[in-house]
């Protein structure tokens, strides 16, 4: 007889643990839960199976293949989309001919087959239900069958009033090839609820066989636990787990034990695990293959796969540990929770019980996570990255996070200044930005509420008022899901890491000040102070010479839907430019945007641009803060090239003049420097420090990063969209040149970039060792290891949010560039050993 095993589940109550592997991959002591299924049909003699699989199945197909290995005949059935239990079989109709069994891959049993397919056999049934009797059935399917065994009634989750029967449907079947009358092909289909039910009341014989042994559904953490312990304990009859070494310690393979360990069984110990000196291990416990538990750690009925570490005196406790987790010095872990794979907890960290990590996160030294971590980056002792705080909407970012965060912020400032509150025009923002004005009065702060402005403009605002900071609001532009907070100092810069950690110290410690009655903060709402933004606007122009010569200027304009399509079209229409707009409405549903949705749109845009030979095409990010440029033939231009095309049209009128841009730019702007007469400063790669640099130097003619954010200082000294919108055509109406000619002019570079993984820890240790290695020749150190090598450089760059190093080169080739990156990219792989 051939077995049917259906391993198309996707185990969401068993999350974390499911969400990089299928349910039937789940391991139970030292084996997936389907391997052991399989083990019990080979054991009863079936050895030709299909296996329906639909939930990452390539993660089983790979695992098994056709079943050799495992003394099997093993062909699949794939469901493109979910099909139900019944209608997975359907698809593998071609090859089921004769009476089949079909069986769940993910639940753990040693019940007989055998039995049960005799049973089916003697009483010429058309299908044979198995069945086992549960002391809470109200999780199940009840069945209800006479003295013949025939069934009579399904009941699918009673109440304790339905409760006629405490024999529950196993979902392990021996069927009919007729069954298949009852299943339409390619539709969603299931036996207990469709099938079984269809051919009861068409009076088919089915038959319930009340079976003995073991069953336990691995439908959930706790069931999970249940079903280790289980086959440590010996209550289910499986193939052997491994040597015994006495006392219920089983290990498979070579494995390391202390002679001062101490191990309670039962305990499975796995190939390749080393128990350290002083570890107490108590049973039930699994530790999977080659995880290592480091001196006096402590485990006590926990569940830890392979390839994970805890530290030194760690403890976990009823706990599940998932793969190639990194579980550090001193880390509590509690009674019900879940590490999810690839997860980091650093030393001293508090899991409290129950609480669920997903795959991939880190949590900070000593940080205590008292809520599941599921979508957000980290549980963490920071508040601060790269783009400031970033987080989940509703989840990492919420009203009361908000109102926390806006009374930390203005504990740090001093009592009775003003702050500017800007915002983009998404509702989540609006929800945030109201629980920040909630908590800035708290502390005695004054609140500007500015409304919904351009973000070039709220950093006006804050420079031009007597405000002492100032904070933006926005939905992320690469994730709709996600909130970014900005803080701005006196100046409308971003504010730097010093004042970042009072924050964060304030917050932290929940170190508010509380005003005093009439010492609570006013709140204002001034949205009329963006008129001052734009007559300075104007005033920073060459208004005259871009009338004069605004009969040969056009340009098409991608307002991407944001707030930037309210300021500058009375600006543009001032200049008497002709201006052709692209979604010039506000959309809040349109401010966050996929890769391919940004190239689809730059398509657009370049089409359009080359279409009506245009002097100029640009595209605003939401923020008002970036411009992405296209040429008159329709030629999207790189950021690099875009900001060296900048920077020839502002030397040639200011020859002399400085250049700002970050250790990650190309040599090109030195060459145009020389060409005339000018020099550039290369600061760190953040926008704080080439602000900074914007604010504090006086012969600064213009900075960039080279991803479409530029600074004209003389007008701020910070990135505006807005302004070099309008620069641009000025610079190119006192030339009388073609965009595209400029762009022409741009010295040619070759330049390589890729990322290595490389923990938190080892860090230092591979910049320490960078600097030991390269001190004699030329090395940078302005932000991260620069190796200048004549016209050729390398840049190792050590992410300040993730674990990894950027490696950036340039060289006189596109093939030397990729050399020189892929050299760097092992050396710094090396050291990490």
């Amino acid at each position: 007889m051939k077995a049917v095993v259906m391993a198309g589940g996707e185990g969401s109550r068993l999350r974390p643990l499911t969400i990089q592997r299928p349910k039937p991959m789940v391991p139970i002591v030292n084996k997936p839960v389907m391997e052991h299924v399989l083990d019990l049909l080979k054991k009863h003699g079936i050895t030709e199976v299909v296996v329906t699989v639909q939930y990452l199945a390539s993660v089983i197909q790979n695992h098994f293949g056709d079943g050799s290995a495992f003394g099997l005949q093993i062909t699949y059935s794939v469901e493109e989309t979910p099909l139900g239990t019944a209608g997975s079989v359907k698809a593998a109709e071609a090859q089921l001919q004769e009476p089949f069994l079909v069986i769940s891959a993910d639940a753990m049993t040693d019940i007989n087959l055998e039995a049960i397919i005799g049973f089916h056999l003697r009483k010429q049934a058309a299908a044979t239900l198995t069945l086992y009797r549960v002391p809470n059935p109200l999780e199940y399917g009840v069945i209800i069958i006479d003295d013949e065994s025939r069934i009579r009634q399904f009941l699918e989750k009673p109440s304790w009033g339905e409760v006629f029967s405490d024999t529950v449907n196993t979902g392990i079947y021996v069927l009919d090839p007729k069954v298949f009358d009852y299943i339409p092909e390619g539709k969603q289909v299931d036996f207990s609820q469709d099938v079984f039910p269809a051919m009861l009341r068409k009076g088919d014989a089915l038959f319930g066989y009340v079976a003995d042994g073991y069953w336990c559904d691995v439908g959930n953490i706790g069931e999970y636990m249940r079903a280790n312990a289980d086959v440590l304990n010996g209550k289910v009859n499986v193939e052997s787990i491994g040597k015994h070494l006495g006392g219920g310690i089983y290990t498979e393979g070579d494995v390391e034990i202390a002679p001062d360990a101490q191990l309670y069984g039962p305990v499975f110990l796995g190939q390749g695990c080393k128990i350290k000196g002083g570890v107490v291990v108590h049973g039930p416990s699994v530790i999977r293959e080659y995880a290592l538990v480091d001196s006096h750690a402590h485990v006590d009925r926990s569940v830890i796969w392979r390839n994970s570490y805890l530290g030194e005196r760690s403890e976990v406790r009823g706990a599940i540990i998932c793969r190639q987790c990194s579980i550090k010095s001193r880390v509590l872990i509690f009674e019900g929770a879940v590490i999810g794979d690839n997860t980091v907890v650093h030393e001293g960290a508090i899991v409290q019980p129950q609480v669920k990590i997903w795959p991939n996160k880190e949590v900070e030294t000593g940080a205590t996570v008292s809520s599941s971590i599921i979508w957000g980056h980290q549980g963490r002792r920071a508040l601060f990255g790269r783009w400031g705080i970033t987080g989940l909407a509703n989840i990492d970012i919420t009203p009361e996070f908000g109102a926390r965060l806006g009374a930390a912020y203005g504990a740090t400032l001093p009592k009775g200044g003003s702050v500017t509150m800007n915002r983009d025009p998404h509702r989540t923002p609006r929800m945030i930005k109201r629980a920040m004005i909630a908590g800035l009065p708290s502390a005695g702060m004054n609140v500007v509420d500015i409304r919904s402005m351009p973000i070039p403009v709220a950093r006006y605002i804050t420079r031009v008022t007597d405000a002492v900071g100032g904070v933006h609001v926005r939905l992320s532009p690469y994730d709709n899901r996600v909130v970014d907070i900005k803080f701005f100092d006196s100046r409308g810069l971003d504010i730097d890491k010093t004042d970042e950690r009072k924050i964060e110290n304030t917050f932290f410690r929940e170190d508010y000040r509380r005003a005093y009655l009439d010492e609570v903060g006013m709140i204002s709402e001034r949205p009329q102070l963006s008129e001052c933004y734009s007559q300075d606007f104007l005033a920073a122009l060459d208004v005259a010479a871009v009338r004069e010569d605004a009969d040969r200027l056009n340009i098409v304009l991608d307002y991407a839907h944001s707030t930037g399509s309210v300021i500058l079209p009375p600006l543009l229409n001032e200049l008497g430019l002709d201006v052709v707009a692209l979604n010039g409405s506000i959309d809040e549903t349109k401010l966050s945007r996929t890769t391919e949705e940004f190239d689809a749109a730059m398509h657009q845009l370049a089409v359009i641009a080359g279409g009506l030979h245009s002097t100029l095409g640009v595209r605003l990010d939401v923020g008002g803060e970036k411009v992405f440029l296209v040429t008159g033939r329709g030629e999207v231009v790189p950021g690099w090239r875009a900001l060296g095309a900048l920077a020839e049209l502002i030397l040639r009128r200011n020859p002399g003049g400085a250049l700002a841009v970050p250790v990650t730019a190309p040599n090109l702007f030195d060459k145009l420097a020389e060409k005339h007469g000018g020099s550039v400063l290369r600061t760190r790669n953040t926008w704080q420090a080439l602000m900074s640099a914007a604010a504090n130097r006086d012969d600064l003619l213009l900075a960039g990063d080279g991803e479409g954010g530029v600074i004209f200082p003389r007008f701020q000294p910070v990135m505006d969209g807005l302004f070099t919108v309008a620069k641009v055509m000025e610079l190119l109406a006192s030339y009388d040149v073609k965009f595209e000619d400029v762009v022409a002019e741009v010295p040619q570079y070759h330049m390589s970039r890729t990322r290595v993984p490389c923990p938190w820890e080892i860090k230092g240790q591979v910049m320490r060792l960078l600097n030991q290695q390269y001190r004699s020749a030329g090395v940078h150190q302005i932000d991260g290891v620069r190796i200048a090598m004549g016209e050729e450089w390398v840049l190792v760059l050590p992410d300040p949010d993730r674990p990894l190093f950027h490696i950036i080169t340039e060289a006189r080739s596109p093939e030397g560039s990729r050399a020189l990156m892929d050299k760097y990219a092992s050396l710094v792989d090396s050291l990490q050993r």
